[in-house]
């Protein structure tokens, strides 16, 4: 999603598109597509006037810090690169994640926190909970499974059997 409004944007993907094509939100500042901070506050205030989630990926306290004070909805704890590896964030770098929920909470507590980057079994999902998160962001994982319906249920499972 591109921080516009509707107008001479040619190429842009505004905030309205994607919510009429029925998605419920954007994920912002991934670490395949990387924004500023001004475009990332632009890109939450569209989302919010569009009606939409904004969840900003963040790769470490100090960003994720500086996300909270725009006020998204969610963000993302994801260093790139451990984004595809099958390592888990939450179990290889758990100083990370409780790091980054300390900044974000002493910035603004209405923000969500995921966790992100290398979840691949409903442990790392439990543990990244353990942790404090309130959820997690998967991708590969599922898509790259032979059975995505199975991993994704059992991730679930380990939501909300806590």
């Amino acid at each position: 999603m591109d921080p516009v409004k509707p107008g001479t944007y040619t190429g842009r993907v505004l905030a309205e598109a994607v919510k009429s094509a029925g998605a419920e939100g954007s994920i912002l500042n991934h670490s395949e597509r990387r924004i500023g901070m001004v475009e990332i506050a632009t890109c939450i205030d569209r989302c919010a006037e569009s009606d939409l989630f904004s969840l900003v990926c963040a790769d470490n306290s100090q960003a994720s810090a500086e996300i909270a004070r725009a006020k998204p909805n969610m963000i993302a704890i994801e260093p790139p690169d451990l984004i595809g590896t099958g390592i888990s964030v939450s179990k290889t770098r758990p100083e990370l994640i409780t790091s980054s929920l300390h900044a974000v909470t002493d910035v603004n507590t209405g923000v969500r926190v995921l966790c992100g980057a290398g979840i691949t079994t409903p442990e790392d999902v439990s543990k990244a909970l353990e942790l404090g998160t309130k959820g997690v962001l998967v991708a590969s994982s599922i898509v790259k499974s032979k059975d995505p319906r199975t991993i994704l249920f059992a991730m679930a499972n380990a939501m909300t059997s806590r």
